[in-house]
């Protein structure tokens, strides 16, 4: 099982990018999905999640910014993110996992992509 991410790249401050993860060998209506970031001298840090139901997570540094989505039919997950800024700058990981509760809790992920680079910057 191997997510995919995709999207990453440069971006000015206030600007836009929408990240895609699609994901591979398991079935996505049974799995809950999140995007990880990770950036140097950071934790690691759930940036937002989705049940297989569709409910989103976010994370207060993101929450009215980031908007998370998934296309179940596509094996894909989305992450809309606006109003970027310096401080969302890391790579950004898609996870898959039984449920969003065993992402906030940190339990081990069922997979984990490479991850795409978001770098925010005037």
């Amino acid at each position: 099982v191997q997510p995919v991410e995709f999207g990453g790249g440069l971006a000015r401050p206030g600007e836009s990018l929408r990240l895609s993860c699609v994901v591979s060998g398991i079935d996505c209506r049974m799995s809950a999905m999140g995007w990880y970031r990770h950036a140097p001298g950071k934790e690691r840090e759930l940036g937002a999640a989705i049940s297989n139901c569709g409910s989103p997570l976010y994370a207060e540094s993101v929450k009215g910014r980031f908007t998370i989505s998934r296309d179940n039919a596509k094996n894909t997950v989305y992450l809309q993110m606006h109003g970027l800024k310096s401080e969302d700058s890391a790579m950004y990981h898609c996870a898959a996992s039984d449920s969003v509760l065993s992402m906030e809790l940190g339990k081990p992920l069922d997979a984990w992509g490479q991850g795409t680079l978001v770098t925010v910057s005037s």
